[in-house]
Order: C-alpha cells, then structure tokens, then sequence
C-alpha cells in the first residue's frame, strides 16, 4: 500500500542552467529526500524510521494503532544522534502524519501527531523548517477546523514557536494558506483561544511585514499591503471561514472613511494630518489591487447567513462610508458597481435588521449637532428636521445614486441570459428600496423603464409560459409599488420621443408605443387616480401631440406610410386610455385640487405644445404627485379639451387628402368620449358636418371612412348632438357611397355595407323612408326612357345583393363572431333586423328592379332573370306581392260569392277602383313566374300564409292558413271576376287588359307547356360559330339569347327518343344530384337519348364560352347550356371529359387565386367586372354535373362488362388467399372500359385537389393575410365556397370513395414535403370528420382496401382493389391510417373497433406482406387501445382482451418477420430526429420511435400486469438485447433507443429485464466508445437508476481491479500481453467507477469513499513493468476528478494527501528526463490528465484544496503583481520558467486562454478545454504535449486562478462533467491488446 515505489530524484536536468539552485532544490523537497550521510549510525537510524512508517500499511485497523504507529515513529526519530539533523524519508514521513490528522479519528490521535510534528521540527530547525515548509505545513493547515480544545492548544503553541520562526521569504508564499490556517480559530469571539489566535495572526502578519515599513498605527504598518491582499483572496474564496474572516476585520480593518466637511476651515492642519493618516491606511488595504477589498465586502453581503451579511454591512457603515477616498477615487467603477449590486442584494431577504444598515451605508453618516437656541423659533425643531432629511438625500445623491443605478442597469443587463429567479432579482430589489422614500424616489425613475423593457424582451425570450409569469409576477408587485405620477409621466415622456420631432427612426418610435401598449395590457394601470386623473390628462397628452404633429406635416410629401402608422398607433393607445376612465371622471367634484384661476377660454386659446409644455412640467417637476404639485387641468376643462382636440383630429382627418389617415379610430374615440363627456358647447357640431359632408362629396372614399361617418353620425344622433334634419341630410351621400361598396365586383365589404344601412335605418326609425327613396333614386339614376330604353344590369345586380344580405341579417347574431373592437363601444339601441323589416326599405326598389322583365331590350331585364334563378329568400318577395294585394280595395269589396270558381253574377268595376295598380302588380308577377326557375313552384306550393288577417281573408274567403299559389289563384279569380264590361271605353281597355293578365297569369300557375319542333332546319352550327363571335362583344347579355337558341337547335335535331338502360345494381354508387340543379326533362335525365354526334365546334365553342373574361357576368346561362348539352355526349363522353375538367379546374383555380388576393390586399378597390364568388360556385356547379354524367355512363359501361366470379368466392371482409387463384384467370377483356375508368378517376383527382385547396381557404396561416377590415365578409364568402366545395367532396366521395380517399391522403403526403406540416394535415384530417361520406365507419375500411391493394392484392375481392392511379407506397397509408386514427375522438371507436379487429385478424394470417408496415400497425393497435381505455362501449374486457391478443401478436410478428436485418439498420436510420420531419417511409421504419412511443401506454393497451411484462420482456429480448450485443455496438445505441429503455424502466415489475440490459451494456468493453453528449444526455438518467436500485455497484466494480504485481512472466510476449490485458480491464472498470459517480447525485458514494481510496492507493504503487502497470494512472485521475464533482468538501479530507503527493510527483515527471524512472511511470496521458485534475481542483476550489493550493499555483497578489525579487516557488510557476527555458519559444500567446476563460460566461470554467486551452490535440510524443498544452498551462494556470477568483463566478459544474466525460469515453486513451 506504499504510496513510493522507488527512490525520487530531482525533476530539473542538472544542465538546466538555472542561477538559484537553493531554491530549485529546495521547493524539491516535497518529492525527493536529501542526500543521505554515509554513516552506519545514520543508515541504522533510517532503517529504524523505514520499519516504523511501514507499519502503516499493515497494522493499523483502530483508532489506538495509529497512536501506536505514531509512538513507534517518534521512538525511531528520537534514535538519532545528536548532531544529526536530517529525517529519513521526510516525505513519506510528513504524508504519514498528514493522514494521521484526518478529521474522522479521535483527538488523541491528533495530539500524538502534533507531538510528532513538535519533535521533527525540534531536529530540524528554523532552517529545515524554512526548507521544508511545503511538506508539513499542507498536512497541518486544516487542524483548527476540526480540533477539539486540546489539540487547538497545541496546535497553536507549535505555530507560535516554529512556524513564527521561519524565513519570511519562504513564509510569503504561503501566507494565504496560514491565513486560512487560522481563522476557524476566530468564529467564535467568545472562546478561550480567540484572543491568542487573533494575536497569532498579528504575529504572522508582523513577519512577512517588509522591512522598511513605516508604522502607522499600533496595528497597521505601511507594509502590510501584502498580508491584507492575501487575506481578502482568503476571505473571498473560502466561505465557510468567512465567519473568521469577519471577526477578524471587524477588529482589525481601519476605518477608511473621513469627516464629512462640516466644520469652518480653521483646523485645516488637524484635518490634514488625519487625512494624510487616512489615506495611508487606504494605500495599505488596497495596493496593488483595490478590488480585492470590495470583492471581499461583496462575497460577505452574498453570503448565506444572515449573520455574515449583518457584520459586512456594519463594516461598510462604520470603516467604508460611500463618502471614502477609497470608493470615491481609488476603485474602478465597475467594481464599485459590483460591490452596489451585492449590497443592493440583501434587500431580498425582507430583513429589517439588514435593511436598516443598508440604509444607513446609502444616507450617510449622522451629522453632528450643532447647538441650537431652542426658544427664540418654535419652529426650529421642524427646520432642523427638515435640513436633516435634506442632508440625507443630498448625500445620497452625491456619493450614491449614480453608482447604484449603474449598479442595477447592469444587473438587468445581465440578467438577460438567466433563469426567471435571476431576472425577477432587480425587481424585488427595487421593490425593497421603495420601502426608503429618499433612495426609491431617486432611484426607481431611472429604474423603471429598463425594468419594464426588460419584462417585454423576456417574453419574446422565454421558452415557457410559467417561466414568464414568474418573472411578470415580480414585474407587477414592483410596478404597483411605482407612484401613479411616476408610471404616467413615463408613459406620456414615451408617447412624446415617439411622436414627437427628431431624428429617430421609425422603427424605434414603433417600439416605444408598442412598450406603452405591452404596459397597459400586462400591468395595472386602473387605480383610482390613475383612471379618474392620469389617464384622462395621459390622453389629451397623446391628442395634442397626434394633432400638434399633424399641423407640423400638412405639406403633401410629408405623408408617409411610417408617419401614418406610429399616429394611428398612438390613436389606439389614447382609445385604450379613454376607455379607462370611468364617467365620473370629467365631473367636478372629482377635483381634487381646485384651482379658482383656471379658466376654460385660457385652454381652448393654448397652443399645443404650451399645452404639452404645461403637462411636462407637471411630470417631470412635481413627478405627477397630485399632493405636492398644483394640477395643471380641471376635470371639465380636461373632458372639454379632450372633446376639442378629438373633434379637430376628426375634422381635419374627413377634410385631409392624405389616404394614410385612420379615420375610424378618430371617429370611434370622438364617439366614445361624447358618451362619457357632456359635450356641451363644446363640440363644434356645425364643422364636423362640413367635414362629413366635404368627406362625402368625394367621388370615392375608403369604406372605413363610411362606417366612420356613419358611426359618428347616428352616435352624435342618439346623443342629441344632431338633429333629426341634419341626419336626413347625410342620408343621400351615405347611401350612394354604400351602394358602391355593394358592387358585385367587389365582396369584401358587401356583408359590413348592409349592416351599415340597417344601422342609418335604426337611427331614422321605420317610418322615415329616406333610404328607400335614396335607392331608388339610385337605381333610376342612368336610365334612359323611351323608344330606345337604356337600363344598365349593374344597379340590378347591387340591388340583388342588398336583398340577399338584408334577408340573411339578424341583428341578434350578426356580430357574433366579428372581431372586437379595440374599444368599448357606447350604447346604442338595439339595430333592426333587415329580415324583420325589409319591407320598410326594400319594396320600392324591388318594383323598379321588376319593372325591367317588362323590356327584354335592356341589360337589366337579363340581370334580374339571373337574379330570380338565384335568388335568397324567394318566399320574400311573394310575400310583397301579397301585402300589396291585400292594399286593392277593389279585391276585398268584391261579391262574397266569388271563391274558387267564376261567379255567373254581373260584377263591374268602378272607376274608382285601383284597376293600374292591379294590372302592374299581376304583370309584374307574371313577368316573375315566366322567367323565375322550376324551384319556384315548390315554394309556391309549400309556403303558407299564417296568420291570415281580415283583409286577406276578404280576398280568399276563408280564415285559415293557404299557400302562396293558392292565393295568387284567388287574386286572379277575384280579377276575372268583372265579367260585365262597363260603358266607358277607358275603363273597358283597363278591365281587358287585367284579365289578359290575371289569365296568362293563372295559365301559368296551371300548366306546364312542352314543345319542340323545327329540328330540320340544322341551324346549329351557323348558331354555334356567332356565339363564338360573341364572346368578343362588351355586351355579354346577347350570349344568353344565343345560348337559348342554340340548345333549342341543337335539342331539335335528333327527334327520336330512347330510353336510358336501367342503372346497374354493383358495388359502385352513383354521383347522387343536388337537389334543383339539373332540368327535370325526361330527355336529359330519366332517360339518355341517343343522339347524334354534334358538331365538333361545340365542345371549343364551349371551352372558349367558360373560359372568356365576357362571359362571367352570364355565367349561369353557359353552365345550364353545358348541363343540358352533355346528353348529346352520351357516346363520346370519355372523349371530352379531360378537355372540360382541365378548362373547369383552370378557370376554378384562377377564380380562385382572384378571390384570394381580393380579400387579402389592404384599401385598394379591385378593377375587374365579375363577381368572383358566384363566378366560382357556377364552376363547381359546371364540374360537378360533368363528373356525374362520366360517372353514369362509366357505372353503364361496367354494367354491361361480364364478371367473372366463383360461386364459392368467400364473402369475408377481405376474402382469403383463395380468390386470388380465380381472378387470376379473368378475361382480359376490359382494356376499353378500364381507360375510360381511368379517365374518369384522373378527372376525379383533380376535382378533389382543387375542392379541397377551397375548402381549405381561411384556415391556419391564411388567416394572418386577411384584411382586418372585411372580416364579416370574408367569413360569409369563405363559408360559401367551403359549404359548396364540401358538397362536391361529398358527391365525389360517395361515388368513388377509395379513389378519393387516396387523393386525400396523397395530398396529405406532398404537404409532408414542404413547410408548414402540421397545418397541413391539420386541414386533412379536419376535412375527413367534415364529409358525410367520410365518416370513420366509411374511412378506416378504405384505407384497409388501399393497404392490401398494395401489399397482398390477390387477397381482397376485386371490386374493393385500387385501382392504383395514385402513386402512394403502403408505408404512406399506414403512417396516414395511423394519425387519423390519433385524430378521431375517443367515441369513433365503436364504429370502427369491428373492422380494425378483422383487419388485424387477416393480416396475422399472414403478416410477411405487410413486413415494412409491421411497426406502424402495431402503433395503429395502441392507438386503439388508448382510445378505447377512455369508452365504455360494447363488452369491454372481452375487448381489451381481444386486443391484447392481437397486439401481443403483431409484436411477435414484428420480431419474426424481420431478424436479421432488424438491429444492422438501426444505426443506418435516423431514429432521433423528431417525428414531424421524417418521411412516412423514414417513421414506418424508425421501430424504435415507434416503440418508445408505445411503451408508456402498455398498461392501457394489456390491462393485465403479466401481459404488460411479457411485452417488455420480448421488447428486451428481440430489440434491447441484439442491439447491445450486435457487433456495431454502441453505434446500435440511439437517443431514440435510450428513451425506449427509459420508459420499460418506468413499467412495474419490470426491473429485471430492464437492469441486465443496462448491465450488459455498461459492462461491455465497447461501451466506452459511446458519444459523450448522448451518455450525458440519455445514459446518465438510466445508470442512476440502475445504480440507486443497488447500492453495491460500485463495490462490485471494484472487486474486480487487482492490485499491481510483479509475478509471474517477466519477459518476454505473454508479460507484455497479459499486463497489456491487465491494464485494459483496470482502466474500463476505473472508468465505469467515474461514471457512476458522476451520473448519481452529489454524495451518493460517501459510504464507498473509503474502499475506492484504498484501491486507489494500491494502483498508484504500480510501476511501468507491474501488471497492471502505471498506464492507469490517467483513469485513477479521473476518479479523482468525478469525486471532486460529486462530493461534499467535507468528505473529502482523506484524499488530500494522496491527491497533494500524487499531483506533485506527476506533474514534477515533466522535467524529468527521458528513460527515467519517474517519465517510464508517468506516460503523457498520465501527465496531462494530472494537470486536468489540478485544473478542475483550482477551478472548483473546495475549501480544504485551498489550504495546499499554495502548493502548485501562486494563489496570492504575486500572480499579477510580482515583485523585483519575485522566485517562483509554486510548482506550476517553477515548471512554467523551467519549461520555457529548457524547451523552444512557444508560438502561443501567453495570457489568451486565461482571459478567454476568464472573462467569458461568467463562470469559473477549468483552463484546459473549450474556451480555455486546446486539450485535443495529439499528445504522442512528450515535446509535442510540453510545446502545445503544459507550457501554456503552467504559464498561465495561477494567473487564470487570480483572475477566476476576482471574476467571482460560480463554478460550471456541466461544462466540467462534459469535459470528464469526453475523456471517459475517448477509446484511443484506452490500452489495445496485442
């Protein structure tokens, strides 16, 4: 167990060529002994001390047998002769006696060593003890932490009397140490060894004192700059003698302060000579580096203890007043900020005791009293009260205020980077120091916009939600401790650099108002002062600067977009404000302070900025305290201001040419503060209607414009600003301005038009009939009469839009799903609804619009036709046709007797009967039944009159409820009824001319009329070429006469008619017909015709007719000629499907396109002619006729096919194996009808992919390119095409479903591809649940159809197969199958559990086809499992078993049907990339995703526990297993494959498989050649477990490492083989120990600390030939390192002696020279992992490390500031000046690393590694390693360890368990066998 194999010699070449030989030979002494006398007595005395320290090893199991080992040593020294004063092996000596002062043995073992150490420095003298310092003092150092009250007195007489002895020079290194050393023996004031320890360190401190110091007190010397530096190194790195520390400068720091210069200057020389005092004592704490001593104050106030913080804090206010020289002059700012910020920091512990020094240290010293004369003022007590708080705050703001503000900007600042706690810190910071009104007045004005820009970055920032709230939780409790005053003048400073003038960019100015809105929204601003005060004033603020800006930019290229949008930015902010402010608000007696010379005429006359100029002074002077400063605005005058200054942004916006100005928000907050302002006189009521009238009289104007004005106007109306006259007159411009914004060409405002006029209707009441008058007006407007009447179609057209918006507008619901306004609306009363009430407005206008059926001639007449086959609400329009019969007098006072039938009685009518009237309204509705559509018909039948009121029922004779035609019929008897002429010859043609009508208008009630002839004129061709023509005329209404002709021609030729075979009774369905799409005629629809083929020109003509520009407006016309033409292509319908379909998708597509960018683009009005939307629906309606008559006549076509099929053909759900044999053998007969089903299908596709990009309109991304503006109508819009496209899909789907469905999913497929996927399959699978055809019953089999038409064909029926059309791989459709079954709801389960079953069933029969979809399918089992946990349905555990069985088999089939390939592709996949972007083929693959994925719902999916395990244990066996034992292990191993095994351990009763997976796998020699981030990652978390579950692991390990040995085979293959093979095993099971360690937590392994030591000391005596050999060594080093992680410093006292013996001589091995000893034992990794030990040892710095640490860095002021006889006595110094005198220059820079690493993150990070010092380099031979890493690293290690120290960072504990790691698990440092 001897640490000394052999005998050290010297690690300095004699040829070095050094001058100071002593001290090189000295600082060897810790290695090597001195040359021994040869004497016999002498080599009898070494022997006799050999014996004694040999005992060691041997006999010491208690407690007493270290006495005993102890007393025998002492014997054996005491046996020297007098005149010898050496010690044989002094080294190994002092390491013994260091391990004899370990804290876990009793005290009489320690005085027994201290009596050991009392005689050795006896023998050896001030001299040797001067040599030999560094040996025993690291094994004395750490005594006083742990002595009993014996011991320390010892302890302290043998410092007193030796060590006070030792040469300075040799005690100045390792002052830091004996500073150490010592203060445990000051915690405790109150102890009997306090003052001596006190006194000692005096001593100390009086030695190393140099020797031309001056005394500048009884204490202090101007040479104890040293011994002060060194302390606060102590002070800041060791905290738990931080306690000592504090004793020790409470007694002993100076006071550093001066009066404060209070006095006269008559004792200038008294002052002069304390400050020369001062400023001496000042020189001597902070020379060289006066940041030690604030780094030192700055470690106490961050210290744990409450205690600590308290003695710092009461140090700052009694000896470093902030008024001192020393922080005023001498420190740098940024240390003075950091001691602020760690004074600032103790606010957060709520203690007054603490907060009360805090304050005292801010303010100030008390002054002292002057002598007053008490009673000659009896005011003076509150004078001098006054002065005193004056004197207070004007010290802060002098000494502090600047620095502490600085302190916690910087503190924000760089909290940026932090967690939550870190960046909530400032806040409760600045909370804490408002408790102090002198310094949280001062300070939170500069504080809090940094705090609140900070809140906003975080949340952009942040990564989670609860991380934010945190974080704005401490924002708020902050922000409402801020005064109202303070929050609304920053609000109102930011509104000003935002609008106001400079040269700021608009950017930032954006920014500034978006931080008042991130205010108003997260915080609360709604206080009662703050609504009732601030905000109003806030919001005139805001007025006056929008409108002060305004008249700034009036000159036209002022008007920039930049401009525009930070003022209607900031016009939101100020609506946001009002909205505020309760009513009450503007009364006056909410005045607080009334002041009696404010007069309303002094504002009103103000200019703005003298406006703004008052409200700043009011901010920024008094601070917005309502107390102390005088209110510059009454409450009235504000809300009269505010009324004034939103009626002039107003007016100016209506009369403004500027088309950037938002009107609406102007006119909603002018709206909005008439509702809680009283007006009054106020409001200039006469400009503001100049100004809606000057806006108005525009040709054109912004549709926000309209609602604006309109808005404004009925407001203003309800408020009694206007009158009822000067409504009246802004009716006309209002309704001619929305009757342009109802143009067919243009949607988007169509649905917000409407509403508007409803709302101007409310305003008037329904008696005021204005508006109707206004429309008809407008409607008659461009009329020409006469012989050559002219009526334009476009009023025809607004008008049909304005019926059908007002018939589908309900008040109640019509604004339930738009979007809300940023502002609280006012109150208006309840808006009528256009469906209640259209008569009010739309009779008139609907008769002028009938009137044109009375003239073919003009555009209107074809207009309104169009308009009656489409129209909304039919029932509607009969209904005021019957209100105005029900006004003819003439037909209510008519005999009773006339019922149904004619009377034979002589009835006359009078002339003054209403007989024109009568006569127009039954032409009119003749007009309306000639022309109206055969839906017509059913609403005359089916609707009734309810409700039939007298006058009705004196017209029809009967009270109850009749049809529409029913009464019509009645109408026209009581008009036939007069069946006696009268004399007058007018009134006789009146009477005639009623009767005509009445009876055409009966006939056509009665009748249905059929005719055709003339079919053998064939003049459809001639017909055919002018329609042609046509389509290049600007009159598009000649085309519908045309087209009329045209079919009649084309429909007369053929005059024979055959009858349509009867459907065929298959597997297929037809296309079912919308209801009233197609012509009921016998001919084109019960029954097909064979006709003809037409003319070729026909089909161009019509492909031309649907895709001409000209023709949109008659659209309608050219689908019904298509419809009823396709009968005519009965023979060759497959011909002209492909060319038709292509002409309807393009046209749809770009109709499409066209009605996307229309409601997608901002202001500008569309230029086209068409209306894009019923464009759009007459194409589908097109298309969807086309495929249904391809459909029909494919399904006759196959009808007539014969089929040939076995009567035994099975009628399972898939059929068996057996079919396939039959059909195999089928006719191959049907190539003709398979291409015409091919085509068809082809036409199939891309009806769907074009349905549903329609369908998907207005979902997901698109949202956020919409116009905010038309919302309302793009949703009406939008909900029509989705409605009409779902129509199509359904259709289409229920003819072809399988086809469809793969279209579906192909289109799912492509999305994959490119961005946006989820949204993607989002659209997918809600569109699926949306289709009736679609269901999951109709879904999930067709999927299974696509499946086995692709994996086993021959095993499904034929009329199930694919036809393949749609090129999809098998994986596609189950990775598909599987998220739509992810995407159904739980209940969907019952349709579909049936067919899943029977699927699954079959597919085990055989499972070899469906090989690559195995994994896939299994997921698709567990889906049904969770799903089904969550339903009761059904026989549940009959279920669950059934599933159980099948998912237990899929596993197994799985595992079968792919072995061997199973574990070699794993590594060749990509496992671990996220699901969302892997192909389908990339996730069907990916088994152990799918795995993972699975595991944690195994329990829901098996239920019972045994199923649970043999799942897992089959996981483990076909998966886990092969893949730990497959040769490319660990390459095998994945993220993905890690997550697998984590989540088996998680199952219960499972951790047997589970724990030998992972066994095996860490006990495997390949495993050290896993990647380090995945094992910090994944295999951390599962050894810890796997450790933790058993605590003997590491025991186990190391049974297994034998001690070295020298037996056996010498020479020779086999020694070098066999120790090859030693050290290899050593090495792993050495690393699988710092493995565990590192995965566990901090002191797991305490308990085996011992044993792992003890292995450790007997493989550090391995020599370069034992077995195993010293190659290990670089493993033992990184056992060290993880235990240094992962333990507690105060378990850690046994390790170091070895670590100080082992890091020296490894490390000295550097210099040694080639073939030696010591390089043969320490190879280059062995060296290099030593310097990463030591690295990782100065970076952590346990507090007992620091006690040697002296040792092998210079860790006092000497590392940056040396002195002229500097000697480098520490080792990595001494080998820096070696190295670089002994080997070449080194190329590198000598400080680079250590200010890389030191100034980087912030915190301590080691020298060799990322950041610091390349340590991956090739290191094979010893000068490459000396050049490239150890010269650089001894170079600069101390310097790096200063300036870690002065940077204060905490250590980076995973940046030095990454680094450890990397070197674990780097196999090219691990042995090879030969």
């Amino acid at each position: 167990m001897a640490l000394e194999p052999g005998p050290r010699r010297s690690m300095s070449p004699e040829s070095s060529g050094r001058n100071t030989p002593t001290i090189r030979q000295w600082r060897n002494q810790l290695g090597a002994d001195d040359v021994a006398p040869r004497d016999k007595h002498y080599r009898k005395y070494a022997s006799g001390v050999e014996r004694a320290l040999a005992l060691f090893d041997t006999a010491l199991e208690e407690w007493a047998d270290y006495i005993s080992f102890l007393s025998r040593l002492l014997k054996a020294l005491q046996a020297r002769q007098s005149n010898n004063t050496a010690i044989p092996s002094k080294a190994l000596v002092a390491k013994r006696l260091s391990q004899c002062l370990n804290p876990s043995l009793p005290s009489g073992v320690h005085q027994k060593a201290i009596e050991v150490y009392d005689y050795i420095f006896s023998v050896i003298g001030e001299n040797g003890l001067s040599k030999d310092l560094p040996l025993y003092l690291s094994g004395l150092a750490p005594t006083l932490s742990f002595a009993s009250l014996a011991v320390r007195t010892r302890f302290l007489d043998l410092l007193e009397k030796y060590l006070l002895r030792v040469d300075p020079l040799a005690l100045r290194p390792a002052i830091k140490s004996v500073i150490m050393t010592l203060l445990p023996g000051l915690e405790d004031d109150t102890s009997e060894d306090f003052d001596r320890t006190l006194t000692l360190v005096e001593s100390f401190k009086s030695v190393i004192r140099s020797p031309n110091s001056e005394s500048l007190t009884e204490k202090h010397s101007s040479g104890d700059d040293f011994f002060w530096q060194c302390f606060f190194l102590a002070a800041i790195t060791s905290g738990s003698r931080r306690p000592g520390a504090l004793a020790y400068l409470i007694r002993n720091l100076p006071p550093l302060g001066h009066p404060l210069n209070t006095e006269p200057a008559s004792n200038e020389g008294k002052h002069t000579g304390t400050d020369n005092l001062t400023a001496a004592l000042a020189d001597m704490v902070t020379s060289p580096e006066p940041g030690l001593l604030l780094r030192c104050f700055a470690a106490g106030l961050a210290d744990e203890q409450l205690l600590i913080q308290r003695g710092f804090l009461d140090l700052l206010v009694s000896n470093l007043p902030l008024h001192s020289t020393v922080l005023q002059k001498r420190v740098k700012s940024d240390d003075l900020e950091l001691l602020f910020r760690a004074a600032a920091g103790v606010v957060i512990r709520r203690d007054m005791s603490l907060n009360r020094r805090l304050w005292a240290w801010f303010l100030g010293p008390e002054q002292p009293q002057q002598d007053q004369d008490g009673p000659e003022s009896p005011t003076s007590p509150s004078d001098n009260h006054h002065a005193y708080l004056a004197s207070k705050t004007s010290y802060f703001e002098q000494y502090s205020l600047q620095t502490l503000i600085d302190a916690l900007l910087s503190m924000i600042k760089n909290s940026s980077n932090s967690d939550a706690a870190e960046i909530a810190k400032p806040y409760r910071i600045c909370l804490s120091l408002m408790d102090r009104w002198e310094i949280g007045g001062l300070v939170v004005p500069e504080l809090f916009l940094p705090l609140i820009v900070n809140v906003r970055d975080f949340k952009s920032r942040a990564k989670e939600k609860a991380a934010f709230n945190e974080v704005l939780r401490s924002a708020s409790v902050f922000f409402d401790g801020v005064e109202s005053g303070l929050i609304y003048g920053e609000l109102v400073g930011l509104m000003a650099q935002a609008i106001g003038p400079g040269s700021m960019l608009t950017s930032e100015r954006v920014d500034k108002l978006a931080l008042i809105q991130f205010v108003m929204t997260h915080f609360n601003i709604r206080e009662e002062e703050m609504i009732t005060f601030h905000a109003p004033l806030a919001a005139l603020s805001g007025l006056a600067m929008v409108e002060d800006v305004s008249d700034r930019t009036e000159k036209p290229q002022s008007s920039d977009n930049g401009k525009a949008q930070i003022i209607a930015q900031a016009l939101d902010i100020v609506s946001s404000l009002i909205d505020l402010v309760p009513e009450r608000a503007f009364s006056a007696k909410s005045q607080q302070k009334p002041d009696a010379s404010t007069n309303t005429s002094i504002f009103v006359s103000m200019s703005n900025r003298e406006l703004l100029k008052k409200i700043r002074h009011f901010y920024v002077s008094d601070q917005g305290n309502l107390e102390a400063g005088s209110i510059p605005i009454s409450a009235p005058e504000m809300g009269k201001l505010l009324i004034q200054k939103a009626c002039s942004l107003v007016c100016n916006s209506f009369t403004s040419a500027d088309p950037l100005i938002d009107v609406s928000t102007r006119c909603r907050l002018l709206a909005h503060l008439t509702s809680k302002i009283s007006p009054g006189n106020v409001l200039d009521t006469e400009r503001l209607l100049s100004s809606m009238h000057t806006q108005l009289a525009n040709l054109t104007v912004p549709f926000s414009s309209l609602d604006s004005v309109l808005s404004l106007a009925t407001q203003l109306y309800y408020s009694d600003l206007l009158t009822t006259d000067s409504l009246s007159d802004l009716v006309d411009p209002l309704v001619r301005h929305a009757w342009d914004f109802l143009s067919p060409a243009e949607p988007k405002y169509h649905v917000e038009a409407v509403r508007c006029l409803w709302q101007l209707q409310t305003a008037l009441t329904i008696s005021n009939r204005d508006i109707e008058a206004s429309i008809a007006k407008l409607m008659l407007e461009n009329d020409v009469t006469g012989t050559f009447a002219v009526r334009s179609a476009d009023p025809g057209r607004t008008f049909g839009l304005l019926w059908s918006h007002t018939l589908q507008d309900h008040s109640s619901h019509s604004d339930r799903r738009a979007p809300k306004t940023p502002l609280g609306e006012p109150k208006l009363p309840h808006r009528l609804s256009g469906m209640d009430y259209y008569e009010v407005m739309l009779t008139r206008p609907l008769f002028l619009m009938l009137d044109a059926l009375l003239d073919e001639r003009t555009q209107l007449f074809v207009a309104v036709k169009l308009w009656l086959n489409n129209v909304v609400g039919i029932e509607k329009l009969f209904f005021v046709f019957v209100t105005k019969f029900s006004e003819l007098r003439f037909l209510r006072t008519l005999s009773k007797t006339v019922n149904s039938t004619i009377s034979t009685a002589a009835t006359t009518f009078s002339s003054e009967d209403e007989l024109d009237l009568g006569l127009y309204y039954i032409r009119t509705l003749s007009n309306v039944l000639r022309l109206a559509p055969d839906a017509l018909w059913g609403v005359l039948a089916t609707k009734t009159l309810e409700g039939v009121g007298q006058n009705l029922s004196e017209i029809t004779g009967s009270e109850g409820e009749i049809s529409l035609q029913t009464f019509f019929i009645h109408v026209c008897l009581r008009c036939i009824a007069g069946n006696k002429l009268p004399e007058d010859n007018a009134l006789q043609l009146r009477m005639t001319q009623l009767h005509r009508s009445a009876l055409t208008l009966l006939h056509q009630i009665l009748l249905n009329p059929y005719a055709a002839e003339l079919s053998s004129l064939r003049i459809e061709v001639p017909l055919i070429d002018r329609l042609t023509q046509s389509l290049e005329l600007p009159d598009p209404y000649i085309q519908v006469l045309l087209l009329d002709v045209v079919f009649a021609s084309l429909k007369l030729r053929d005059a024979a008619q055959t009858e349509m075979p009867s459907s065929p009774t298959g597997e297929k369905r037809a296309l079912s017909y919308p209801s009233g799409s197609l012509p009921r005629s016998s001919a084109s629809v019960e029954h097909l015709a064979e006709f003809s083929a037409p003319p070729p020109s026909l089909l161009k003509c019509i492909q031309l007719g649907l895709s001409s520009p000209n023709s949109r407006t008659v659209l309608d016309s050219w689908v019904g000629f298509l419809v009823e033409s396709l009968p005519l292509y009965s023979m060759t319908i497959f011909q002209v499907l492909i060319p038709l379909v292509g002409t309807l998708c393009g046209q749809i597509g770009q109709t499409f396109e066209a009605l996307q960018r229309m409601f997608s683009q901002k202001g500008g009005r569309s230029s086209g002619g068409s209306a894009p939307e019923s464009t759009l629906i007459s194409f589908l309606n097109a298309l969807e006729q086309v495929l249904a008559k391809a459909h029909d006549q494919l399904l006759i076509e196959e009808s007539r096919m014969p089929v040939v099929k076995n009567p035994d053909h099975p009628q399972g759900f898939f059929g068996n194996m057996v079919s396939g044999v039959f059909n195999s053998d089928a006719p191959q007969s049907r190539s003709a009808t398979a291409n015409d089903r091919l085509t068809v299908l082809l036409a199939f596709q891309d009806a769907v992919r074009m349905c549903f990009k329609i369908w998907s309109w207005g979902q997901g991304r698109d949202v956020t390119h919409l116009d905010p503006d038309s919302a309302s109508s793009f949703k009406y819009t939008s909900l029509r095409m989705r409605n009409r496209s779902r129509r199509l899909l359904e259709h289409v789907f229920a003819a072809e479903a399988l086809e469809c469905l793969e279209t579906v999913i192909d289109i799912w497929r492509s999305g994959l591809d490119g961005p946006g996927v989820a949204e993607q399959s989002e659209e997918v699978f809600n569109l699926l649940p949306a289709l009736d055809g679609s269901r999951p019953r109709h879904t999930v089999p067709a999927i299974f159809n696509a499946i086995y038409s692709r994996t086993n064909p021959s095993a499904l029926d034929p009329s199930r197969k694919s036809t393949m059309t749609v090129s999809l791989q098998d994986t596609d459709l189950v990775i598909f199958l599987v998220d739509y079954a992810q995407s159904l709801e739980d209940d969907a389960m019952d349709e579909i559990w049936q067919d899943c079953m029977v699927f699954l069933k079959d597919l085990l029969g055989n499972p070899f086809p469906h090989r690559q979809t195995l994994p896939s399918l299994l997921e698709f089992a567990a889906i049904l499992g969770t799903k089904v946990d969550n339903t009761n349905f059904g026989e549940q555990r009959k279920m669950r078993r059934e599933l159980g069985d099948l998912f237990l088999r899929l596993l197994t089939a799985l595992f079968t049907t792919r072995p061997a390939s199973f574990t070699d592709t794993l590594s060749n996949t990509h496992p671990d990339a996220e699901t969302k972007g892997q192909t389908p083929s990339e996730r069907a693959e990916d088994v152990v995703g799918i795995l993972s994925r699975i595991v944690p719902n195994l329990p829901k999916i098996l239920v019972e526990s045994d199923r649970v395990l043999t799942a897992a244990q089959a996981i483990s066996t076909n998966l886990i297993g092969p893949s730990i034992r497959s040769k490319s292990f660990p390459d095998t191993i994945t993220k993905t494959t890690l997550d697998l095994l984590q989540e088996l351990t998680r199952l219960p009763s499972n951790q047997k498989t589970w724990k030998k997976d992972v066994g095996d796998a860490f006990n495997d020699a390949r495993y050290f050649t896993s990647s380090a981030a995945l094992v910090q990652s994944s295999w951390l978390l599962l050894l810890r477990q796997w450790t933790v579950t058993d605590k003997d692991r590491v025991t186990e390990i190391l049974s297994r490492i034998s001690s070295p040995a020298t037996a056996g085979i010498v020479f020779g293959v086999g020694a070098t083989s066999a120790r090859l093979e030693a050290d290899r095993k050593t090495q792993l099971n050495l690393r699988r120990i710092a493995t565990l360690i590192l995965a566990c937590e901090v002191d797991t392994f305490v308990s085996d600390l011992q044993p792992i030591l003890e292995r450790i000391v007997d493989l550090l005596a391995a020599t370069a030939t034992s077995s195993p050999s010293s190659t290990t060594r670089a493993d033992i080093y990184m056992v060290l390192r993880a235990l240094v992680l992962r333990t507690s410093t105060i378990h850690l006292a046994p390790v170091w002696p070895i670590v100080n013996t082992e890091l020296h001589m490894a490390i000295s091995s550097v210099a040694a020279p080639d073939s030696s000893p010591s390089s043969d034992t320490y190879s280059n990794m062995s060296v290099l992992h030593a310097c990463k030990l030591l690295d990782v040892l100065i970076a952590a710095a346990p507090d007992d490390f620091q006690l040697h640490e002296w040792l092998f860095i210079t860790d006092t002021i000497d590392a940056i500031y040396r002195s002229a006889t500097y000697q480098p006595v520490a080792l990595a110094d001494e080998l820096s000046e070696e190295l670089g005198n002994a080997a070449t220059s080194s190329a590198l820079p000598t400080e680079s690393a250590a200010m890389i690493a030191s100034g980087g993150s912030g915190q301590r990070r080691p020298l060799l590694g990322p950041g610091g010092i390349n340590d991956e380099l090739a290191v094979d031979r010893r000068d490459d390693l000396i050049v490239k890493i150890l010269r650089p690293f001894f170079g600069q290690l101390s310097i790096y360890a200063y300036e870690s120290t002065y940077a204060m960072g905490a250590l980076d504990v995973e940046s030095c368990v990454l680094s450890l790691l990397k070197d674990l698990f780097d196999d090219k440092s691990i042995v090879k066998a030969l």
